[in-house]
Formats: C-alpha cells, structure tokens, sequence
C-alpha cells in the first residue's frame, strides 16, 4: 500500500539512501562521478538534511510501498517571496519509477501548493535528465534556461519549468 507522509528526524538516512541510489543510475550518463560525488554531499549530508528538516525552509514528503520508503520530495513555499511552490527535488528509488508514484508525489505537493495558495509551481531540471518527459506529460511547461554554478568548477545545466495551479 502507497502511503505519503512528512518526514522527520528520524527519515535522514531513508532521503539518503534513496538518494545515493539514484543518483548515479539518473545522472551517471549525464554528469561525471566526481559531480554526482560532489553534489550528493552538498545537497545530502547529515548536516544539510538535519538543518533542512529542522528550519522548514524545506518541507520534505517521504512516499513509502508498504512502509519502505521509496521516494521523496521537498519543496518550499512562497520562493523568492512570491506565490510561487519550488518543488527542489524529487526522486523514486530506480524499481520504483514508472509504475505512477511520480504522479503521486506530484499530485501531493500540488495540494500542498493549494493549501499555500500559490499560483504555480516551479522547478529546475537537468537539460538530459529523463524526467523532463515525466515533468512535461504532468503539465510542466518550459519557461527557461539556466546555467547554475555550483562551485568546484561544477554547473548545473538546466531548464526552468513551472506547472499552472488550476
């Protein structure tokens, strides 16, 4: 059974470890491993994801198969003080892709947009990543490009989507 709930403390290590899985079956034809390397423990340590939790200025959805969890998304509301959701991540473990728990975690934080009143919901995503044909068949729209340094000589090569709240 799909269940989706907030995630606490106690969930660091399942965004983690559902993070260090993915990552390199979704990045590893797009970025080097160094990159993978060095954006996993920037955006995934300990530290980053305690704080992240902590301070709210994420709010984390942990989606779990009959108590495993499987995937997860954060986002933050009201980005850059404007009534705008920023959906920042979202990943499923890769067995758990393409059977519609995408859809599920997309369809929460669009509720959770709702709730806030916001008037759409945007995000960034990898120019090459394969879910920017999952973002687009759930209504994402392309609205820009965007090339993010990230230090270490790395950059994130991205489009800028939004999706329309209805």
């Amino acid at each position: 059974m799909i269940s989706i709930c907030e995630a606490s403390m106690e969930d660091v290590v399942s965004i983690q470890n559902i993070a260090f899985e993915t990552w390199p079956v979704v990045y590893g034809n797009i970025i080097t491993q160094s990159q993978i390397k060095y954006m996993l423990d920037l955006f995934y340590s300990e530290a980053v994801l305690t704080d992240s939790i902590i301070s709210k200025v994420q709010d984390f959805l942990l989606l779990k198969d009959q108590g495993k969890a499987i995937g997860f998304a954060s986002f933050e509301h009201n980005y850059l003080q404007q009534k705008v959701t920023r959906l920042h991540k979202l990943y499923l473990l890769p067995q758990s892709q393409g059977k519609g728990q995408g859809k599920v975690l997309i369809n929460a934080v669009v509720e959770k947009a709702k709730e806030n009143s916001s008037l759409n919901i945007s995000l960034n995503v990898n120019k090459f990543n394969p879910a920017l044909t999952f973002y687009k068949k759930v209504g994402f729209e392309i609205v820009g490009e965007e090339k993010l340094p990230i230090g270490n000589n790395f950059f994130m090569d991205d489009y800028k989507m939004e999706l329309k709240i209805q």
